[in-house]
């Protein structure tokens, strides 16, 4: 059996009950760690709380593993249980889904087991989920690459009065651009995008698209640590929230679309007060 198990926002003990039966009854536990992270990612005693806690040995399984060494996983689950952990919910990235289709390629059982992610707790800025339109992704800007396609997609959203949730880049083990050129792979410091670059970049996107669709007054929730203890939520303008200190990581941004009275006092208790 092959479980997928999601570990929610906040730390080791996010796990559901369900979750931490089904780990502790595997012959191996693999946690997934570069397309989102637990605050244990970035603690140096992160792993060994968790291993301590769930009562087995954890690999962390990073992209290349993952992307390039599924099968590897997957054949360990013909003969034994093998439980895979995610942050957040199992299907928040398309990779999870990936690796369930490879799995029932192969005959694998799949058993998945679901816990909160940033797609439903993103509530707790007040902004009602069914009021959002489709997700995007910022990515960290190069000097030679500036993608825009989330651009229509936040124009999109804005003309039909819905909320955009964005999701900040991480990157985690990621091989440098010049290791890749010499044919050997050096990996670069993790990086995580503060709300503040994701706005100076999404200004620039603008300036060079012209569409209107926001603008440095452009109504916003900043959101850092979502789950944590000392989770923090912020709203006020793209320009108001460059002058916020959101602290360490994970941050996300939802621009905000038309709201609602009841979405409007919610905002009101994290508004800027001048």
């Amino acid at each position: 059996m092959l479980y997928i198990i999601g570990l929610g926002l906040g730390d080791e003990r996010d796990i559901t009950v369900r979750g931490l039966d089904a780990v502790r009854s595997c012959h191996k536990v693999y946690v997934e760690a570069y397309t989102s992270l637990l605050s244990f990612g970035l603690a140096s005693d992160g792993l060994s709380r968790m291993e301590k806690l769930y009562g087995r040995d954890v690999v962390v399984a990073d992209r290349e593993m993952v992307e390039e060494r599924a099968d590897e996983i997957l054949s360990e689950a013909v003969d034994s249980d093998v439980a895979f952990l995610v942050v957040g919910d199992p299907f928040g990235a398309t990779t999870h889904t990936d690796l369930v289709v490879r799995a029932k390629k192969m005959g694998l059982k799949v058993k998945v087991i679901h816990n909160a992610s940033v797609m439903n707790a993103i509530g707790a800025c007040g902004l009602q989920l069914y009021h959002y339109g489709e997700t995007i992704s910022i990515p960290f800007f190069t000097d030679t690459w500036r993608p825009d396609s989330f651009y229509p997609k936040i124009q999109k959203n804005r003309q039909l009065g819905l909320h955009t949730l964005c999701l900040l880049d991480i990157r985690v083990k990621e091989p440098s651009l010049e290791s890749l050129c010499r044919g050997r792979k050096c990996y670069e410091p993790p990086k995580y995008m503060s709300i503040h670059i994701a706005i100076n970049q999404l200004l620039e996107v603008e300036e060079t698209n012209g569409g209107s669709a926001y603008n440095a007054e452009t109504k916003c929730v900043g959101i850092a640590r979502l789950g944590n203890d000392d989770q923090m939520i912020v709203a006020g303008s793209m320009k108001e929230l460059l002058d916020i200190d959101f602290g360490p990581p994970l941050h996300c941004l939802v621009i905000v679309g038309e709201t609602h009275p009841v979405e409007e006092e919610m905002l009101e208790f994290y508004s800027i007060k001048s």
